[in-house]
């Protein structure tokens, strides 16, 4: 009789069936083995897919990010209101419905910008025995214009598109305002001498309207128009204030001034490629502090400058082509300097205007060969271009959304060129690299990715929030590690059955305490604990090892024999309990006293004091919180690893001689390595998808470096912070989702490693 026989026999009671039963029975068999194996398989394949699922869905909201930007011109016709008259700015509202062109000719036309036909027409109050001498713009999204005359008088105006709903659609009912007004006359005196006005400069911010002039004979005038509201009226009065400010250094000629929106700072362009800051704080001590070259070609001139959203960052275009962007730097003295940024695409021909957008730190560029390019200053990337003709192009005027430009050749022939490009502020220079800023001194690795006011220039470098992952998930395995494998060791080779059966349940429980109650305790208990005790904490990781060798030594050593038969073997570790609790109650009493001998009263504020940030909720806590929601994993696994090493193997080598200490480090661990080794991988990768403890115990501050006093930001965290609050489809939505992508693959890539390694370490000593 065979086995198989005889099993069956005794699974039927002992008689064996005949024939026909056993037939049935292993075609029965048979089939719950087929099916066994083709649902295991069958489910397994399921798990691919999902995870193939996942990783296509995140990538389908990252691709928007990663197509190119386009331009493309849609049309062209003559300039609305006649081709015999100079156009001096262009602009388009947001919803493309219409446009304003501002004329030599004393004219504000307002018309379609795709067709050109005109809807409206404001004539300006300029004096028919007036020259206009000099006209500007003030930063876009003020909409307001400025006209300089002869007579040392200027023109402000503000066209407003008055947009109303009603049952057919959109309706406007455009006009021009004017904002500065001298009594009934909406013409303002610069100059009361009557000089010519030569350049202008024009700015409105929360103290009101700035014009700067610089006049015929070279001296340069600031008119400021403060606003006052009433706290109890509501009622705003204006008053003008004029001062003089220092002239440019030899005799240069200025031809573009630019104003802030904080009345602080003023530059001004030259004719020989200088640009010169002027400190305006105080404007009755105005100084001209630094002036600097922005044209590095030989012999090339500035030809077009700007501003971007803002007031921060300049664009300066030059003769040669060339684009760059300069900022105020404050150096070693505190005084700011104009520094050279970065530079963009060049142009094949001298550039004509620099256009800012709206809402954006983008700009447009165009040139005399008829190019316009699409620039963004953050990325550090030209978006797109676009040949609109052969023509010079002095003019162009960009849509509110960016989403449209209109050039104006020297023919007076407007060109409608639709602009598609959502994500400018995205490259990979942009997410992990060193980017330079607005109010940096130096290129750094930043997230920012909201703030309060309008102007703000997101920074979305991935850098921090990588390291910040890898910063927790280190600390947290420093902390894991030791404590979960030597206790996996000691519980599944030394310890007695009866108190591994006690100790092994009540750890692996620990897996199911939530993770939001670790960092809630974390947070609110262990961070301002540990900041009161600190140097309990480091003097418990020196005494606790000693007092449990000293108790080693005494238990071995100095203790009788029959004094250690009372514990009976494999519960040696029930004489550490008190040990411990000794230890940690001694180093807590202990931790004043350290402070006054060794830290002055306050180890914190030592630490404050040799240049050490310290941080109430900081790595040192997450490792800790942390590291009690990844032991239970290590542990469980290891621990089954290390026991389930052959019996015959420990055995042998210790029926050769071995000790049980040698047997472990020589035998069992290099057997249970590909479990430890998966153990610890498996954790890893727990650690760095925790979302809970560090979002609760740490600051979020996105930090690049490993300093354990200092908190992080990790991928996890940042996506639970700011995805409810980010517009869907935007870029910031869109980032947020790289990071998780991120987060997937970088977790992918380490759990196939660890298979890897794990699978080269089984067939390693799978011959043990």
């Amino acid at each position: 009789m065979n086995d198989t026989a005889r099993s069956e026999a005794q699974s039927s009671g002992g008689f064996l069936p005949d024939g026909d039963a056993r037939r049935r029975l292993r075609r029965w068999r048979g089939v719950k083995d087929h099916f066994a194996r083709y649902a295991v398989g069958t489910f397994g394949v399921g798990v691919i897919i999902a995870l193939a699922l996942i990783f296509v869905y995140l990538f389908s909201e990252v691709v928007p990010m990663l197509r190119p930007a386009g331009a493309s011109l849609e049309g062209s016709f003559a300039a609305p209101g006649g081709v015999d008259t100079e156009t001096r700015y262009v602009t388009v509202n947001r919803h493309l419905d219409l446009a304003v062109r501002y004329t030599t000719d004393r004219r504000a036309i307002f018309f379609l910008p795709d067709t050109g036909t005109i809807t409206h027409e404001v004539g300006l109050p300029l004096p028919a025995d007036a020259e206009v001498t000099a006209f500007t713009f003030a930063e876009p999204r003020t909409e307001l214009v400025a006209y300089g005359l002869d007579d040392g008088r200027a023109l402000v105006a503000q066209h407003r598109y008055n947009e109303r709903f009603s049952q057919t659609g959109r309706q406007y009912r455009p006009d021009v305002v004017f904002p500065v007004m001298d009594g009934d006359d909406a013409l303002t005196v610069v100059d009361t001498e009557g000089r010519a006005i030569e350049t202008i400069g024009l700015q409105r911010g929360p103290g009101g309207v700035s014009i700067a002039a610089a006049l015929g004979d070279g001296s340069v005038r600031l008119v400021r128009f403060q606003e006052t509201t009433s706290f109890m009226t509501g009622e705003v009065t204006v008053r003008r204030v004029v001062h003089e400010l220092p002239r440019l250094p030899q005799n240069a000629l200025a031809t573009r001034i630019l104003l802030d929106i904080t009345g602080a700072h003023m530059l001004v362009g030259d004719d020989r490629g200088f640009l010169h800051y002027y400190d305006i704080r105080r404007p009755e001590r105005a100084t001209l502090v630094h002036s600097k070259r922005v044209i590095r070609g030989e012999g090339a001139e500035v030809t077009a400058l700007d501003y971007v959203l803002g007031t921060v960052s300049i664009i300066v275009g030059g003769s040669d082509g060339s684009v760059s962007q300069y900022m105020l730097v404050r150096d070693d003295d505190n005084v700011n300097r104009i520094t050279f940024v970065r530079d963009f695409a060049p142009h094949r021909a001298a550039v004509t205007q620099v256009m800012p957008e709206y809402i954006r730190k983008g700009f447009a560029t165009a040139d005399t060969s008829g190019l316009v390019q699409i620039h963004y200053s953050t990325s550090a990337r030209t978006v797109a271009r676009e040949q609109v003709g052969d023509r010079p192009l002095p003019v162009i005027g960009i849509a509110a959304r960016a989403n449209a430009i209109i050039a104006v050749d020297d023919n007076e022939r407007f060109h409608y060129v639709d602009v598609r490009n959502p994500h400018p502020e995205v490259s990979i220079r942009a997410l992990w690299g060193r980017v330079w800023y607005e109010g940096r001194s130096q290129p750094e690795f930043v997230w920012q990715s909201s703030s309060a006011t309008d102007e703000f220039e997101g920074k979305f470098s991935l850098m921090p929030l990588t390291l910040g992952t890898l910063k927790a998930a280190f600390y947290a395995m420093l902390f894991a590690m030791p404590l979960a494998i030597a206790g996996a060791i000691y519980s599944a080779y030394f310890m007695s059955p009866k108190l591994r059966g006690l100790v092994k349940p009540s750890i692996e429980v620990m897996e199911a305490l939530p993770t939001v109650i670790l960092g809630f305790l974390a947070g609110l208990w262990l961070a301002p604990f540990v900041e009161g005790h600190l140097p309990s904490v480091f003097s418990l990781l020196l005494l606790m090892p000693l007092f449990m060798l000293i108790t080693a030594f005494v238990w071995t050593t100095v203790l009788a024999p029959f004094v250690r038969q009372f514990v009976p073997p494999g519960w040696e570790s029930a004489v550490l309990i008190p040990v411990v609790l000794f230890t940690g109650w001694f180093c807590v009493s202990l931790s004043p006293y350290i402070e006054l001998w060794f830290f002055n009263g306050d180890m914190r504020q030592w630490l404050t004091d040799v240049g050490i940030t310290y941080d109430q909720r900081n790595a040192l806590v997450v490792g800790v919180a942390m590291g009690f929601a990844v032991i239970p994993t290590i542990y469980s696994i290891t621990e089954d690893a290390v026991f389930n090493v052959p019996k015959h193997l420990t055995q042998g080598s210790l029926a050769l001689g071995a000790t049980p200490w040698q047997t472990v480090t020589k035998v069992v661990l290099l057997t249970a390595s590909p479990g430890i080794f998966s153990a610890v991988m498996i954790g890893f990768g727990r650690a760095v998808g925790e979302t809970m403890i560090v979002l609760m115990a740490t600051g979020n501050s996105p930090v690049m470096n490993f300093n354990i006093f200092e908190g992080m930001r990790t991928l996890s965290a940042n996506i639970a912070v700011e995805m409810p609050e980010a517009a869907v489809g935007g870029t910031h939505y869109r980032i947020l989702f790289l990071a998780a992508l991120v987060l997937f693959v970088l977790t992918f890539v380490l759990n196939t490693a660890a298979e890897l390694v794990r699978d080269r370490l089984r067939k390693r000593y799978s011959s043990l």
